[in-house]
Formats: structure tokens, sequence, C-alpha cells
């Protein structure tokens, strides 16, 4: 059984969309000293423009860690995860694959 190139690639992909969001809301939750979330694009000005490619490459690990916190806590039904699960898992594959052209074309 061979894997075909494409699966490859979108593997790799999605596993580094998840671990470059990952990376990036600790990053800022690092030298910011502030947690990482949606609400970043409340603020206003010059602030929430300036947070829009954190919240927008951190939004897989951001939905998945909100959900996780949401299910444990209120009790959400299992289906609510699974929805977001997905929805964070297509998001990661797009920045990854964002990511991936980026190096592509810095050379790395």
């Amino acid at each position: 059984m061979t894997i075909q190139p494409s699966a490859v690639e979108a593997l790799q992909s999605l596993f580094l969309g998840f671990a470059f969001a990952g990376l990036l809301a600790s990053t800022f939750e690092l030298f910011t000293a502030q947690r990482a979330d949606f609400k970043l694009l409340q603020a206003g000005g010059l602030a929430a423009v300036a947070s829009v490619p954190v919240v927008v490459f951190s939004a897989p690990f951001l939905i998945l860690r909100n959900t996780m916190r949401g299910w444990q806590g209120e009790g959400r039904p299992f289906s609510f995860l699974m929805l977001a699960g997905l929805t964070a898992g297509v998001w990661s594959l797009v920045s990854g694959r964002v990511v991936l052209d980026l190096l592509h074309l810095l050379g790395a």
C-alpha cells in the first residue's frame, strides 16, 4: 500500500498548521503576558489590525482550546466538539498550506 504524494502533502499542511498555530499562540502569550484569543480583534484601532495575523494563524489552536474548555466546564454536547474539531482541522490545513508556500518562496 502506497500513499499518494498529494495525501502526504495534505498531512504535512495539516500538521504544520496545528504546530504553527500552537507555536504562534504560545509565543504571543510569552511576549505579551496576555492570552491569545479572538477578543484581540475587538480592541479596536491599530492593536486590532496588528492582531489579525496572530488570530488568523493561531485560530485552530484557539478553536480547540475554547471548545475543550466549553465541553468540560459547560457540558456542551459531543457533536459540538466534533464540529469544532472539523472546523479547526480545515483551518489548520489551509493555514499550513500558506506556511508551506511561504517557506517555499523563501527558499527554506
